[in-house]
């Protein structure tokens, strides 16, 4: 077996809820006196709630993991599963409440955009500081300098101060020297999210080359499973501060997506659903009702039938609409499209019908993006809202055959016929 070079021996986290301290020591005794007499604390800010002083919250509970030189492990689990706290300790950024993490090597950690750079500095200072904290000489950094720059595509702004770069600039530089500087454990938390997908793709290319090529070990985590498909050799599942499973990475991604507590909802109220900010907000979707159905396990030959209550906020002629599927793990695969089914004037409520067929798709869970839109005369398209999920459905699972998606697709085509001559 490889060389071990990091163990988390029992790990536990905790942390205190609330504020610690009124930030003087006039608040902290009015706050103490206050509680003394069971009275309301003075300093609470509206709507602030008063926590007790030994109420708190346990963000990882009794985890030990062992990870060795050259592997390629990744962390999945739902927001609040202790992921980042995990990354965290090993970045040593805070300490383990109780429990030990023996780590052998350097660490290079990349937990946010921008971590460990200088707002003031250039991206060329940034990289010799980053250089300095992970004990490399400046000689070092040098012989690499070029490399980094070249790979990181910001040759142009390489000597403007890093505060007037784009989010997307701070995460091509920062994965850059995280990538080249010689760091022996490689820690990732979500960062290329923000990249866009040719650089994505040069990164994963970048640390699948670093894993094989030159032993670095790196730990990854993400929300993206297609690229912890691509890049983890091993994965680990977390939940409520516990590691609840730890071995072959697909196992651990059907473990990941089929623990998600998604309701499939005949009614779908949208009064308090998020929307993204850059739509033009000219209808509203209120509400989207599931018709003819006990429930949303969808068979052989059975169509969706719904019906959903739409607001005009301002005119529109030809509203259409879009219905994206994705699959479990948030890919799209399909699209369909009702064109210019509806005009409707300011204040106008109003309700429209539609089916949707879904018998090409092969078994398992599917959800509905849904955006409402407008088109222009040059063809121009214009979402007006939109909604994420709309609603999830379960395609019934008809196949003789173990039908696994990463390997034969989201679409079941028809049993093939064969044909007989003579």
């Amino acid at each position: 077996m490889s060389e071990t070079v990091i163990k988390i021996d029992h790990v536990t986290k905790q942390y205190r809820l609330g504020t610690i301290g009124g930030g003087t020591l006039q608040g902290d005794l009015q706050s103490w006196w206050a509680r003394i007499r069971h009275k309301e604390d003075p300093n609470l800010k509206i709507g602030q709630k008063a926590y007790k002083k030994n109420e708190k919250f346990l963000a990882l509970d009794d985890i030990s993991l062992e990870v060795h030189k050259g592997e390629t492990l990744g962390l999945i689990g739902r927001n609040g599963a202790g992921k980042s706290t995990t990354l965290k300790l090993l970045s040593r950024v805070t300490a383990p409440t109780e429990g030990n993490i023996y780590i052998k090597g350097k660490i290079s950690s990349m937990l946010e955009v921008g971590t460990g750079f200088h707002p003031e500095l250039t991206g060329r200072e940034n990289i010799y500081l980053n250089g300095a904290i992970l004990g490399m000489k400046r000689a070092e950094v040098t012989k690499k300098i070029d490399d980094i720059i070249e790979f990181s595509e910001c040759e142009q702004f390489i000597d403007t101060p890093v505060k007037r770069y784009s989010s997307g600039m701070f995460v091509k530089l920062a994965f850059a020297v995280a990538a080249h500087l010689d760091s022996d454990i490689l820690i990732m938390d979500e960062v290329l999210a923000v990249g866009d997908m040719k650089f994505q793709k040069k990164c994963i290319d970048k640390m699948l080359s670093i894993a094989k090529n030159s032993g670095r070990t790196i730990i990854y985590v993400s929300h993206n499973m297609n690229t912890v498909r691509q890049l983890c050799s091993r994965c680990a599942v977390m939940s409520k501060g516990k590691i609840i499973f730890d071995g072959d990475t697909e196992k651990a991604i059907d473990l990941y997506l089929s623990s998600a507590d998604d309701e499939l909802l005949l009614y779908n109220d949208y009064s308090k659903t998020y929307r993204p900010n850059f739509l033009t907000a000219k209808v509203r979707m209120l509400d989207l009702e599931i018709l003819n159905r006990d429930s949303l396990l969808v068979k052989d030959g059975e169509r969706i039938d719904f019906r959903i209550h739409f607001r005009a906020e301002e005119d529109i002629d030809g509203l259409c609409l879009r219905m994206m599927v994705h699959n479990a793990d948030q890919s799209p695969i399909a699209t369909a499209c009702a064109t210019k089914f509806a005009s409707c004037r300011k204040g106008e409520i109003f309700s429209k019908e539609f089916s949707m067929d879904v018998s090409w798709l092969s078994g398992g869970r599917y959800k509905i993006l849904m955006a409402a839109y407008e088109t222009d005369e040059l063809g121009s398209v214009f979402d007006a809202d939109a909604v994420w999920p709309a609603f999830i459905f379960d395609r019934e699972k008809r196949s003789k055959l173990d039908w696994k998606s990463r390997y034969y697709g989201d679409f079941e085509l028809p049993e093939l016929k064969i044909i007989k001559r003579g």
